[in-house]
């Protein structure tokens, strides 16, 4: 494993390398319901389409695209409620949300991943987009504030180490299992923060 030793890196490793701190980093602070995880959402995400296209994983490389798409929605939904500048709380998911989820998940994984298996040389391409199709969901409920979206990336993250160890994307791998925990953390600090935020307004209406 010539990537631990920084004197043996080349610019694809260093590519890696900065991914990794800034995906660990944006995680970190969207456990703390802060808004810089954004900006450096957009710095990792883009620096994962270099990596992702390198290592063939082409779903992977779309999927980051996605994300800065989504990551931009998010900063906008984490810093409005409606048309006042006010902060998003923590809510769960409604059923709405889970049937969506199930129903999107396989049809997108098929239609990729038949797309990707017979038109393209992709590596792992119904994984590829199964995980592609799952992580898209878990972003799109994280920039909504649902508190579940953090159970959803405990699944996908579990699933992309053993990729990304098969890939030989050892540092990303190291990446995604720090994931897991950030994850649980995420989840914690969210329902703790949803259950304030209920107490709260119970506090208030009894008040008026």
């Amino acid at each position: 494993m010539d990537f631990l030793s920084p004197a043996t890196w080349d610019l694809a490793t260093v590519t890696e390398v900065v991914g990794v701190i800034t995906g660990l980093l944006c995680v970190w602070l969207a456990a703390r319901q802060n808004i810089w995880t954004f900006p450096i959402a957009l710095i990792s995400v883009t620096l994962y389409i270099i990596i992702f296209y390198d290592a063939r994983l082409y779903a992977d490389m779309g999927l980051q695209v996605m994300f800065a798409g989504l990551n931009f929605y998010g900063w906008y939904l984490w810093l409005y409620k409606g048309n006042q500048r006010e902060e998003r709380p923590v809510t769960r998911m409604t059923a709405r949300h889970w049937l969506w989820l199930l129903l999107f998940v396989p049809l997108f994984t098929l239609g990729l991943g038949t797309y990707l298996h017979y038109n393209t040389d992709a590596d792992l391409a119904y994984w590829d987009a199964a995980t592609t199709a799952v992580s898209l969901g878990a972003q799109w409920l994280m920039s909504r504030k649902k508190l579940e979206n953090w159970l959803v990336w405990i699944v996908v993250d579990a699933v992309y180490v053993p990729i990304y160890l098969y890939k030989e994307l050892y540092p990303t791998a190291v990446l995604y299992f720090l994931y897991l925990a950030l994850a649980w953390w995420g989840y914690v600090d969210w329902k703790k923060s949803m259950r304030q935020g209920q107490q709260e307004q119970g506090a208030q209406a009894l008040a008026s």
